[in-house]
């Protein structure tokens, strides 16, 4: 591994490491950065690390240990997330069986000829794909619901077929994985031979890892994590939350369940995503009906009481002058009670002197600033660790010309001591 200090708060550097470029989930974080994490833990404290990220996506912590051997526990609740997650764990599966089994897939799907109606019956397909491009997906989808069994294999089957939904839509899709219906790609690849594009990619991946010694230590769960961590006592947490800036979670691999039918609309995440992961956009705020004032005076905002009050309701006051109105007085609300249980949570699954790292940023909707890492270290102390410190990373809202307000805002990495 180079001796060059990775960037933690980026996930594009992983597009070019095995494993991790199988499938591109923007809301993440370097994997050699984290790989240098545990390495300098290691070394200071002469203890074999047990990682703990209990905001998963797709698997980048988890990877970064399994490539030093280190046992790991990755939990997100998104479940479609955390699905590509297991699937890539399956790295260390034979590379010849799955290679074997895709070309198993594309030899049956290309026997197929029936015609699709998606495209005209689903509003979101209709808009990303062209009838031919859809005709094809919908044969490797065929094809796989034909084949599959119970073999773990073919959930890195299924992940193959997952990778190249965007890849195979004219239609834009931005690095944090909305779909842009009415922008288009220049390049845009055929289903057929993207899928044994990556198959072979991803069997080539599969060999090199496995030649060079990855160890498979990882526990991956969907779960809940402001229920509980079902995690032995780790002393190491490696992780980045969602930040509070509005960004729908749920709404990120929406193109990605319709085509494979868990949902038919953007209206059904409020029952297939949402209710499993922390609120953190004002759409999930606002469709759980969040009573501020009951938030602002439980004990779970307690150590940011005055605070938050402030924030939310200056949030409150404005939102009335502005053309959406949008409920961000209790997204922030909710978003700091949910990080208080996880926070409380983190503390019970960590032994005493943990070493936990938040990536995180702050924000400020409508111009009213939140500072994140202020707060989280608040909460973080009030249940149990010992000190913080915050190393600055970057600062953010300086390019965009066409960004909504002039507050400075930054990213970067608490550090808190258990």
């Amino acid at each position: 591994m180079s001796t060059k200090i990775k960037r933690s708060g980026t996930f594009t550097d992983n597009m070019k490491l095995p494993i991790h470029r199988w499938f591109r989930y923007s809301a993440g974080f370097s994997a050699e950065w984290v790989e240098q994490e545990i390495i300098k833990y290691q070394s200071d404290t002469g203890n074999d690390a047990i990682l703990l990220d209990p905001f998963l996506g797709s698997g980048t912590t988890c990877f970064a240990a399994d490539t030093l051997g280190v046992k790991s526990f990755g939990f997100d609740g998104h479940p479609f997330v955390t699905r590509v997650a297991k699937a890539k764990s399956c790295w260390h599966l034979p590379a010849e069986d799955f290679l074997s089994h895709c070309q198993s897939i594309l030899s049956l799907a290309e026997t197929y000829s029936f015609n699709t109606t998606r495209h005209e019956t689903n509003q979101l397909l209709g808009k990303c794909y062209s009838p031919g491009a859809l005709q094809k997906l919908d044969y490797l989808k065929k094809a796989y619901e034909d084949l599959c069994t119970n073999d773990a294999v073919w959930r890195l089957v299924w992940l193959n077929i997952t990778s190249i939904i965007r890849a195979c839509s004219h239609a834009g899709t931005a690095q944090w994985q909305y779909v842009l219906p009415n922008k288009s790609k220049s390049k845009v690849i055929d289903p057929f031979d993207g899928f044994w594009a990556k198959a072979l990619l991803m069997s080539e991946d599969m060999n090199h890892v496995q030649h060079i010694g990855w160890k498979p230590n990882c526990k991956i769960e969907e779960l809940d994590v402001r229920q509980s961590i079902h995690a032995n006592k780790c002393n190491l947490v490696i992780t980045s939350p969602p930040y509070p800036n509005n960004f729908d979670y749920a709404d990120a691999t929406r193109l990605e369940m319709t085509f494979w039918g868990e949902i038919d609309g953007w209206g059904d995440l409020k029952t297939a995503v949402r209710p499993s992961i922390m609120r953190s956009c004002s759409q999930h705020s606002a469709g759980d009906k969040v009573i501020l004032d009951e938030l602002l005076s439980s004990a779970e905002l307690e150590p940011i009481k005055d605070d938050i009050f402030k924030v939310t309701k200056a949030l409150d006051e404005i939102r009335h002058t502005k053309g959406g109105k949008k409920a961000y007085h209790t997204m922030i609300a909710a978003y700091f009670y949910d990080l208080s249980k996880i926070w409380l949570n983190i503390r019970n699954a960590t032994v005493d002197g943990a070493k936990v790292c938040f990536v995180i940023g702050d924000s400020a909707p409508y111009g009213i600033h939140v500072p994140a890492e202020k707060w989280l270290a608040q909460i973080a102390l009030h249940h149990g660790f010992k000190g913080f410190s915050f190393e600055k990373l970057r600062d953010r809202n300086v390019k965009w010309k066409n960004r909504t307000h002039t507050v400075p805002l930054h990213e970067g990495r608490l550090w808190v001591e258990g």
